[in-house]
Formats: C-alpha cells, structure tokens, sequence
C-alpha cells in the first residue's frame, strides 16, 4: 500500500473546519457566488493549528478539489509547480 494514504492523520481530529459544515470548503468555483465561500473557508484555515499538515497533506495527495490548508486548487496548482524541479 502506498506510505502516502497511511501516514499518520491525527491532524484530521485537531482541524478548525471540523465545526463548519463542510460545504463550505468545497465551493463551486473560486470566483462570483463561490469565492465568498473560498474566502471564508481560507480564513477559517488561517485560524487552524493544524493547517501546516493539512496543506502538506494536500499537495503530496495532489487533491484537485476544496480548500486544504488555506489554499484553493489553483493556488495548490502554482505550490506544485514551484516544487517541481525545472530541467
């Protein structure tokens, strides 16, 4: 089984969004009617004690939906990219 999936996820537990409906960290889009949700959503994230692991979480899984960690997709997208050692 890949290491990935089994990794300690205690961090789950400790999360601020864990007392938000969940909804709210997967917004339809990140613009218009759904980045009042994003934003919301990230804000809750900047309050989080946990919010390191989760965003670490997020790009190692490549999760392509939600706000993990304070992040939208598109933002997790440019993370990776940066990660991501050139030629």
């Amino acid at each position: 089984m890949n290491r990935l999936y089994h990794e300690s996820e205690d961090w789950v537990e400790q999360g601020a969004c864990r007392q938000y409906d969940p909804e709210l960290f997967f917004p339809v889009s990140t613009t218009g009617p759904g980045q009042h949700d994003a934003e919301l959503a990230k804000a809750i994230c900047r309050t989080c004690t946990v919010r390191r692991e989760c965003l670490q979480w997020a790009l190692r899984a490549g999760e392509p939906h939600g706000v993990w960690g304070g992040t939208t997709p598109e933002e997790r997208r440019y993370l990776r990219r940066d990660l991501v050692p050139t030629g």
